[in-house]
């Protein structure tokens, strides 16, 4: 008998191996993520170390770096939250609406007001414009479908479906009716981009995505618990209804300022959480979303670093990173064969 058999024990690793390999997984995303910061900075910044011009470049590419770092951070805590609290590894925060209703919103107002409306609508209220109805969608799409007799998740994830189509096919319809030069201007608005993202709200965005993925890290042994099932949990102790709600409106806050910040990514947060799941192998939500934070910066770090720096595709950083996502998704599902 191994020495590992005989030292099992019921915590969130199950063996001293197993302890050890995770400290040593999350020392080394660490220091990745710190080298591909020190890349991001200092990489062909051609003026003295440390002087004041290598100074003001750098400072200029720090929040290329803050948003990488928000990005996935929202994503990363998105996702793993949203799919432990529906009990499907599958599926995730995207499938519900919140990018259709993103470019339904961005397409109604050039729709209505032409390309020069969107430009007029000051930035910051457009922000908070789009973030706020995306969140208010999906409480209300939660509220209803949660607190009805028949409401189960499973009902709530099938229509958020059909709605989330439905607002796609309305987006294509009013793009249809565009002027050419409008619809340019639309999409770039559509295209996830790093480089699109506006930072100057970023005094908002950072202390909005503390607060809601701080209450989840806080409320992580609960997600514990729903990870078990209605059933378990309740016997448990736990309002199941109370916190499945409670979870999901901080997963719409963390989503809404994602995709309000660079626009819709809808793989990266599937990709991240399906290696953090198999890296960790564990049902800690503490020990998983550390990881799965720092595997998306890692991931969308390296991609922009070698797409801005190496080879001249900047704007292809998002393209390549969802299709590294779409294929993973694809693997995982022919694997299980099922949703």
């Amino acid at each position: 008998m191994s020495a590992d058999t005989i030292a099992r024990s019921s915590g969130p690793f199950t063996t001293p191996t197993h302890r050890a390999r995770y400290r040593l997984v999350l020392t080394g995303l660490v220091i990745g993520a710190l080298v591909l910061t020190a890349l991001l900075l200092t990489w062909g910044n051609s003026y003295e170390l440390f002087s004041e011009r290598w100074w003001r470049i750098s400072h200029m590419r720090v929040s290329g770096i803050i948003v990488i770092a928000l990005v996935t951070f929202c994503q990363a805590f998105a996702t793993v939250t949203f799919q432990t609290t529906t009990n499907n590894r599958i599926i995730t925060p995207s499938i519900m609406g919140f990018e259709s209703l993103y470019v339904l919103i961005q397409t109604t107002i050039v729709f209505l007001f032409g390309a020069a409306g969107m430009v007029s609508l000051p930035p910051f209220a457009r922000f908070l414009l789009q973030s706020a109805l995306m969140v208010l969608f999906a409480i209300l799409l939660y509220s209803w479908l949660l607190s009805g007799r028949f409401g189960n998740l499973h009902v709530m994830l099938l229509i958020g479906i059909i709605i989330g189509t439905g607002m796609g096919a309305l987006s294509t319809f009013l793009q249809q009716m565009l002027d050419p030069n409008e619809f340019d201007v639309l999409a770039a608005k559509l295209f996830g981009s790093i480089g699109n993202a506006d930072t100057d709200f970023l005094w908002f965005v950072i202390p909005v995505c503390a607060v809601a993925g701080g209450m989840i890290w806080v409320l992580a042994r609960r997600l514990d618990l729903l990870g078990l099932g209605r059933d378990i949990s309740t016997n448990l102790g736990l309002d199941h209804k109370r916190q499945t709600m409670l979870m999901l409106t901080l997963v719409s806050v963390l989503m809404a300022m994602s995709t309000s910040l660079i626009g819709p990514m809808t793989f990266l947060g599937f990709l991240v959480a399906t290696l953090a799941y198999a890296i960790t192998d564990t049902y800690d939500h503490r020990r998983i979303l550390p990881v799965a934070w720092l595997l998306g910066f890692v991931t969308l770090a390296l991609a922009y670093f070698l797409l801005r720096h190496v080879f001249p595709l900047v704007d292809a950083v998002t393209i390549i990173v969802e299709l590294i996502g779409g294929l993973v998704f694809l693997f995982v599902i022919l694997r299980k064969g099922r949703l």
